[in-house]
């Protein structure tokens, strides 16, 4: 029997759900009647989250001038949306962490996710439209499709990154997904999107990262999340060189006002802040 992207998400409950913590601050946010208060409280119930909210707060990605020891401060100084963003970023990466698979170190996965969530953070604070924390959960989301294929389709995941191999860096994962699947991972995260009813924005980075025209609702906020894919493969083998990487598509540079200059400042500050916001969501 064929599959699509959306039969590998059919039943994903099964595999993967999202908790309560998220899914209640989600709730309240969308609810005009409740406040900031009401969200505190349901974030205080949850310690670990709780714990990890502070630790969040407190670290080199905000670096405010004093300390934020609680969580009605941390809700009133990052604001209710980013506390749903971040609340999101740490529920998946906790909930997909014990996936199985046996084709890729999840290690490796989450180093390159969070590279890329660090450099569309950094990304959208130089374009100056963007929600910095928005984009780094859709940084952090982006290939998160992937998982589900290594988990659901080993054995065609497996030909996919062989046709990638074999192909010598000529062939990015997602044109190699296509044509041993018929679809790719962005296919599949956009899809777990509309599964778990996540924000247009970041359904539509998931969805669209690697092919930049069919962003119609959020065209500069997915051209960020292409530009910083990009980077954050860079980063990984520290290279400055685009010649090592996939082509960035220039529709990227012409929606977010940016250029090339941007590149290696960016990677390199990405690369300095890894190992902290790696134990805050990995640890």
């Amino acid at each position: 029997m064929t599959m699509n992207a959306a039969d590998l998400v059919h039943d994903i409950s099964g595999l993967v759900t999202l908790p309560d913590v998220y899914l209640r601050i989600n709730e309240l946010i969308e609810d005009p009647n409740s406040s900031s208060n009401d969200i505190a409280r349901v974030v205080k119930q949850d310690a670990s989250f709780t714990m990890r909210l502070l630790k969040l707060a407190n670290s080199a990605l905000y670096s405010f001038p004093s300390a934020i020891d609680s969580v009605d401060k941390a809700i009133a100084i990052i604001g209710t949306a980013q506390v749903r963003n971040l609340a999101l970023s740490l529920s998946v990466a906790r909930s997909f962490a014990g996936l199985p698979n046996d084709l890729v170190s999840m290690e490796n996965f989450w180093k390159h996710s969070l590279l890329c969530a660090l450099s569309a953070r950094h990304l959208a604070k130089l374009t100056r439209r963007c929600e910095p924390d928005a984009l780094f959960t859709a940084g952090l989301l982006h290939d998160i499709g992937e998982l589900i294929i290594f988990n659901r389709l080993p054995l065609q995941a497996k030909q996919a990154l062989l046709t990638v191999l074999d192909a010598e860096g000529e062939l990015p994962i997602y044109q190699a997904e296509r044509a041993t699947m018929g679809f790719d991972h962005s296919a599949v995260g956009g899809e777990l999107a509309q599964a778990w009813n996540l924000p247009a924005l970041l359904k539509e980075c998931i969805s669209h990262h690697h092919n930049l025209v069919k962003a119609d609702k959020h065209p500069r906020e997915v051209a960020v999340i292409h530009l910083a894919n990009i980077i954050a493969q860079m980063a990984e083998i520290d290279s400055t060189e685009l010649d090592d990487v996939e082509p960035i598509d220039p529709k990227a540079w012409e929606v977010t006002g940016l250029d090339a200059e941007v590149i290696e400042p960016i990677m390199r500050a990405a690369q300095g802040e890894l190992a902290e916001v790696e134990k805050l969501f990995l640890e």
